[in-house]
């Protein structure tokens, strides 16, 4: 067997009904994961199977069905009718959390209040924490002063190892993310017990949607395929 090559599925040039992944007669090019992974494929078999993990994947899926309407109408054309809110609260009930972590970042504590009520109401105990919780200077994970935002401040750190610790220690049965930093939220993952889904992201530019850049970037953000920007 010759090396394996990194898969690029995001460039697959293969027509969607026509790939390996998504018909048992498709075809995929020499980097292709479902064609040339086997290994990794039974190994994520057997994570499947243990019974948690399968069940959670299957009301995962579950959800994920349930999110399209008329899915019995003939020809089948896409029609979704659940906000990320609603899947949140319905999939956290599918799996019986009773108790969700929020840990959100305090730019967005506005909203932040909104999710709370939001989870609130549909009957779930909310345990919620912001990234500045704790008041760790950012002098103590090696931030100059130059580096901060507000240069000549004495500057809290965002903490989401301390986050991530909290709701351990609350024992949330499910996570949700509002906001985190891109690597601050990394470091979250990395330190939560439970298993933890997202609400939304931050982008300060975009109204925190990320993906208004791509559609855009063919032209006002086209500036983006510069390397090195």
């Amino acid at each position: 067997m010759g090396q394996i090559k990194d898969p690029k599925c995001a460039v697959c040039g293969i027509s969607l009904l026509e790939r390996a992944c998504f018909t048992e007669s498709g075809r995929g090019p020499d980097f292709c994961p479902t064609v040339h992974a086997e290994d990794l494929l039974a190994e994520a078999r057997k994570e499947y199977a243990k019974p948690g993990v399968r069940e959670f994947a299957r009301l995962a899926s579950v959800q994920e069905g349930e999110c399209y309407l008329e899915r019995d109408r003939k020809p089948f054309l896409p029609h979704c009718g659940k906000t990320r809110i609603q899947e949140v609260c319905e999939f956290a009930r599918k799996i019986a959390a009773k108790k969700l972590g929020l840990a959100f970042c305090v730019g967005l504590a506005h909203e932040a209040r909104l999710v709370h009520d939001i989870f609130a109401a549909q009957g779930f105990e909310v345990v919620s924490v912001s990234c500045k919780s704790g008041r760790m200077l950012k002098e103590e994970i090696g931030i100059q002063d130059h580096e901060k935002i507000m240069i000549g401040t004495a500057e809290s750190a965002c903490n989401p190892i301390l986050q991530a610790k909290i709701l351990n220690r609350a024992r949330t049965d499910l996570n949700v993310l509002l906001g985190l930093c891109v690597g601050h939220d990394a470091l979250f993952f990395k330190y939560a017990d439970a298993y933890t889904t997202v609400l939304a992201v931050k982008d300060r530019v975009t109204g925190h949607n990320p993906l208004a850049a791509l559609y855009t970037s063919h032209a006002y953000y086209l500036y983006l395929h510069r390397p090195g920007f």
